[in-house]
């Protein structure tokens, strides 16, 4: 039996049916060439009405001179995600998906949120949008807290943009302290359907290149613990 070819990008259209199913793409290790597809029986969600900011991050947030943007480097965020160190070394960041990734956001499907201290880019995470649902990739941080200050960016500006999901996949210590939980795949798959006919606004707090401060994104967020 002959070899299928592996592919040299994920079609955008492939991604967004995919991700509409409740199913996304991993690699292996940084090498694969492929990708594998999950759909986990329990999947992690960040809901929006219940998300805090832990007090020591906001005063961390009013206290840093960030400046918050959105898509102005989303190659730069995908690879620092790709590097970031964790799993001992291992990521499933592979160039096809870093490839794949780019081609949905210049598609208008893929966002990444920057955090930067000057010139330097020290934070952020990358993600797709689906009508009203969110679904977040990776996340990385060079500086302490700025990726848990791209998230508050992040969730500020799905509050105010109208969205209704926020999917996680998976559910980390560093995801629960913003109340992250776990539900089946069947009460995720209704809510995924619900949050897709939804209409969300990504851009509703400036595009590419607008700066948001963190008072903005903090009072926007609200809950505190």
């Amino acid at each position: 039996m002959a070899k299928r070819p592996l592919p040299d990008i994920l079609h955008p259209q492939m991604l967004l049916g995919a991700y509409a199913q409740g199913y996304f793409p991993m690699a292996e290790e940084r090498s694969d060439a492929d990708v594998f597809w999950l759909n986990p029986e329990q999947r992690g969600i960040l809901p929006l009405d219940a998300f805090h900011v832990p007090r020591r991050l906001a005063r961390r947030m009013r206290a840093a001179a960030w400046r918050h943007t959105v898509d102005t480097a989303f190659a730069q965020v995908t690879a620092a995600c790709a590097g970031a160190n964790r799993q001992g070394g291992r990521t499933w960041i592979s160039p096809l998906i870093e490839r794949s990734y780019f081609n949905l956001h210049q598609a208008g499907h893929a966002h990444s949120v920057e955090v930067w201290d000057g010139a330097a880019l020290v934070g952020g995470l990358y993600g797709v949008s689906l009508g009203g649902a969110f679904f977040g990739e990776s996340m990385f941080s060079v500086e302490r807290d700025a990726s848990k200050a791209a998230l508050v960016h992040l969730v500020a500006r799905l509050k105010v943009g109208g969205f209704v999901l926020l999917d996680t996949q998976f559910v980390t210590e560093h995801l629960t302290q913003f109340g992250a939980v776990e539900i089946a795949r069947a009460k995720y798959q209704v809510l995924l359907q619900q949050a897709i006919a939804a209409s969300g606004d990504f851009y509703v707090l400036g595009g590419a290149g607008a700066a948001v401060l963190a008072g903005t994104v903090l009072q926007l967020t609200t809950q505190t613990s």
